[in-house]
């Protein structure tokens, strides 16, 4: 069983413990797993969204998401997915921060260009597949 907490200001509370637990429920069912989830205005950053891991990196089960406030809701779901597919590659092992040092998939990456990031490549890619399946589903 998973848990959700969210706050903030800014955003519609259905829609993030819907589109939270669809997720959670799709890929995590037996895990437990718990996420924040921050509604701030993150303008000044000129990003949408953060997911950090809170716990520890070799079995994170403890994530904040950290997103922009007020956005349309197509935004607010896609960017909420993109937050959410980073907590899916935490957990799975493909992303970790070992001592300070972000690997992908086992290799150190030290490129700190956003847009040749693989795992921003891969969660911008999913953020639009799983957008359309949560619209189905629903």
């Amino acid at each position: 069983m998973s848990t959700i907490f969210h706050s903030g200001y800014g955003y519609r509370k259905r829609v993030c413990e819907d589109v939270t637990s669809w997720f959670l429920n799709r890929f995590f069912p037996r895990h437990k797993i718990t996420v924040e989830i921050l509604h701030r205005g993150l303008n000044r950053e000129g990003v949408y969204g953060y997911c950090s891991v809170q716990d520890c990196d070799w079995r994170p089960r403890y994530f904040l998401i950290e997103i922009q406030s007020n956005l349309s809701q197509k935004n607010y779901i896609q960017t909420l997915f993109h937050e959410l597919y980073h907590c899916y590659q935490h957990i799975k092992g493909d992303l970790r921060d070992i001592r300070g040092i972000r690997c992908w998939r086992g290799m150190k990456w030290d490129d700190d260009d956003y847009d040749r990031m693989p795992w921003e490549i891969e969660a911008y890619q999913k953020e639009k597949e799983l957008y359309e399946k949560y619209l189905n589903d629903g």
